[in-house]
């Protein structure tokens, strides 16, 4: 009894391929990540049809180019809420273009987060910080030693 090399369904040309559970030593092709579809139609110009990934870069680099200038807090602001719009754009539009990198529950978690926390660091930077918030410094008291 002779064993063959099993086979699958055809690839995209029609032929047989070989089943193996090693992975390829190189990929060939990649999914899109859901919603990684054009944002407007195919019509439109190249800028048109990625405007949601452009807006979070051009809001991120108006909060690079305020830092530059001089406000600390008001250009890192810019550049959280762009983090923070991205990740809403990811969650209510159904088709965002580059902005979509990986599947739309990392991409908005991943946004989020990393907006909430440039906002939050944006808030409390000294001197005097928009915002306070009393237990961090009793955990610096507990961390810091004076011996």
């Amino acid at each position: 009894m002779t064993v063959r090399d099993p086979i699958s369904a055809p690839d995209a040309a029609g032929r047989p391929r070989r089943v193996t559970r090693r992975f390829p030593l190189f990929t060939k092709d990649t999914a899109r990540p859901e919603g990684g579809g054009r944002a407007a139609p195919g019509d439109a110009p190249a800028p048109a049809r990625q405007w949601p990934v452009l807006a979070v870069l051009g809001l991120a680099g108006l909060g690079l180019l305020v830092t530059a200038l001089g406000q600390f807090r008001i250009g890192t602001l810019l550049i959280g809420a762009a983090l923070l719009g991205g990740g809403a754009m990811r969650w209510l539009l159904p088709d965002v273009g580059m902005l979509a990198v990986r599947s739309r529950f990392t991409d908005i978690v991943t946004y989020g987060v990393l907006g909430t926390v440039i906002v939050m660091l944006a808030l409390m930077a000294q001197p005097d910080p928009w915002l306070q918030i009393p237990f961090l410094k009793d955990t610096l008291h507990f961390t810091v030693t004076n011996e």
